[in-house]
């Protein structure tokens, strides 16, 4: 625990999940509010995604910080996560072919 000094840095919380964001904040005497998750105080596994004041910044001991969980609008994120064109072209083998220059007549003979 941080010594009692009246101002204290955020901690980074982007990334961490929310149980480990508030232990991380309530360690420096910090708050946290998620304005995108009313049942914030039951999130678990979640991992956070923006916080604000950002990390690093000083501010008063009992200040709230708030995080996010989901992206705005805008905002970036996964993406599409499957898989669209192009297309891999047409071609390959698609059956076994004949050995090159035919079949052979094979000619036994006996001495």
């Amino acid at each position: 625990m941080t010594p009692r000094t009246p101002e204290v840095r955020v901690p980074r919380l982007v990334g961490l999940m929310a149980v480990d964001a508030r232990e991380s904040a309530r360690a420096r005497g910090l708050s946290l509010n998620a304005p995108d998750r009313p049942d914030f105080h039951l999130t678990v596994v979640d991992h956070v995604v923006r916080q604000y004041p950002q990390p690093g910044v000083e501010v008063p001991r009992d200040s709230v910080v708030h995080v996010w969980f989901d992206f705005a609008d805008g905002d970036g994120g996964g993406g599409v996560r499957e898989p669209r064109g192009p297309v891999p072209p047409g071609g390959g083998l698609r059956r076994e072919l004949e050995e090159p220059g035919g079949p052979r007549a094979v000619l036994l003979s006996s001495p």
